[in-house]
Parts: C-alpha cells; structure tokens; sequence
C-alpha cells in the first residue's frame, strides 16, 4: 500500500500553489471530479453528473432513523469523555466549554466504524473517485443551540493540500444529518460549481495552525479572497443543503462552502467521513511547517474493505 514520501523542494509537482507570500489569483481546477464517470456504484447516472457539474449532491435517507439515533447516542457518550480534548480530539467552542467537534470518531467508535465502512457509503466514494478509498479524516460537528458559532467560506482541499501534503482533489466529504438541519439552524451551505476553480490563500502557515483555524475556520480577509467568493457565487448562488436526521449530502474536497452560526433552539449535529483515493496518498505539507495530526489527516492507507 502507499505510503507517504518525502516531496523534494524542487519537484515543482505543486499544482495547486497557495500560501503565497502575495495574493494569487484563482484558476481552473487541473484534475477531474469525477475519475471513473462509467463505474458502477450506488449512484445513477444522472447523479453522477450532477455532482461533476455542481460539486455537491444531496442525499435521501443515507441512514434509518435507528442508525442515526445510536450515532447521537454515542456522540453523548464520547463528548462526556474527560480525556478528549486533552488528546486534541475534541475542539471546543471558540466562547465556551461546549465541544465543537470530534475527530476521528471511527478510531474511538465501532458505532461509527460501521457506517463509515458501511458499502454505500464507501461505495459512493469510489465510485467518483475511480478507485479503492480510504479513510483520511471523520469527525462529528455539533452546533449547540442558541449561540454556536458558523465557519466561514473555505476549501477543504487548500487546508489538506496546504498543511496535510494531499496532492490533488481527490477527496471527498460526507456529511450525514444526526439531526434535523434546518434553514435556522446553521446548514452547509456550498456554492455550485465553484469546485472547479481553485482558491488560493496569502500568508504562511503558522506553526501548529489547526490548533485555532478548527475552532472557527474561513479564507483570509483579503479583498481578493472575498472578492472570489463574491464573483463565484454572483451567477450559480448560494445552495443551502437542509434535511431530517439520516438525510446527507456529498461534496467535493474543493467545493467552496460555509455555515451560518445556529441562533435557534435547535442544535445541529453531523457526522462528516472524508474519503480520499488510494492513489492520492499524502506526502510533506505543501505550504505548512509540519504535517497536522494523524488524528486529523491519517497517513494509513488501508483502503476500506468491501463487502463490510
């Protein structure tokens, strides 16, 4: 199986240049989005092609509501745990002692193992990636009610290329409703379309930077930046992805998307599984000090089994 490899500083194999000591403007995506568009998996045709043109694909029922009680369930469970946020797995609210989120919940729960190895999910997964996938990344999401707090507009891809060394966007996310998410309390949010244009950051990364960008996370306030948010979003805007409990939706690595800060008397609460392709495996961080935490972006590559 792959494994990571030192990436010589003169390689010049970085597509996707970003970091920079000065603004970059944004340019087109230099890799498919969907790798094998004949594979054969959960997903139809027709919702093959509306993730390749939109980047996101919402989802009807991905688990029952008994699945998706045991998961909530053992979210409690876990968040009680006294030793999580001493081993960084557990994030904490940006203004309180509530948690955030929760990684690698998987690791910690067979609960959760499960569903993430589970064959539609998994399937899904492989199916636009175009091959075997393994786990780089889960964590549950969970939005209090009343005054949690959004995460700003942002790629997921720019973070992982940036600072775990993924090489192109071949990765993609899951979010699964625990809860109901409602127009009020703080759905994702993406922007269609936008997955094919890359984004890049200013600035360095700063030593140990997932320790504060996990608490509250969006691009640099540099005009360009939002002047790039703005312009993607002026013609397709803005979709906001709402549902029951059990109803997810799957979207690109490099989807630029957000959340709005939940003010209402519902929490919200997600299960996120990033999946990534065997033949995507990290190396050292493009424009990041030090790789982050496995916790955050595993360097095992196992893929997942089928037929679990």
């Amino acid at each position: 199986m792959a494994s990571s490899t030192v990436r010589p500083a003169d390689a010049g194999d970085d597509l996707y240049p970003t970091r920079t000591t000065r603004p970059t403007a944004p340019f087109p995506r230099r890799h498919p989005v969907v790798w094998a568009p004949g594979a054969d998996g959960p997903l139809s045709a027709a919702e093959l092609t509306a993730y390749d043109r939109d980047g996101c694909l919402h989802l009807q029922a991905l688990l029952s509501a008994e699945q998706t009680a045991a998961r909530l369930a053992e979210t409690a469970r876990l968040t009680a745990e006294p030793a999580l946020r001493a081993s960084g797995r557990g994030v904490p609210e940006p203004d309180g002692d509530g948690v955030r989120s929760v990684f690698e919940v998987h690791a910690l729960s067979d609960t959760f193992r499960e569903i993430v190895h589970s064959a539609r999910l998994a399937g899904i997964a492989r199916q636009i990636l175009g091959s075997d996938v393994y786990v780089h990344q889960t964590r549950v999401n969970l939005k209090s009610a009343f005054d949690d707090s959004g995460f700003g507009w942002h790629s997921d891809f720019e973070t992982w290329h940036s600072e775990d060394g993924m090489p192109a966007p071949r990765a993609l996310s899951l979010s699964v409703a625990l809860t109901e998410n409602a127009p009020h309390n703080g759905p994702l949010m993406v922007i269609p379309g936008a997955h094919r244009t890359f984004v890049p950051s200013a600035g360095e990364t700063p030593p140990d930077h997932h320790r504060t960008s996990l608490r509250g996370k969006s691009l640099p306030a540099g005009p360009a930046d939002r002047a790039a948010v703005a312009a993607l979003a002026r013609e397709p805007g803005i979709r906001q992805f709402t549902g029951p409990a059990g109803s997810a939706v799957a979207f690109d690595s490099n989807s630029l998307h957000a959340s709005a800060p939940n003010v209402s008397p519902f929490a919200r609460t997600n299960l996120f599984v990033v999946c990534n392709s065997v033949e995507n495996t990290l190396g050292t961080p493009y424009a990041a000090p030090s790789p982050r935490p496995a916790y955050l972006a595993s360097r095992t590559f196992a893929p997942v089994p089928r037929g679990d």
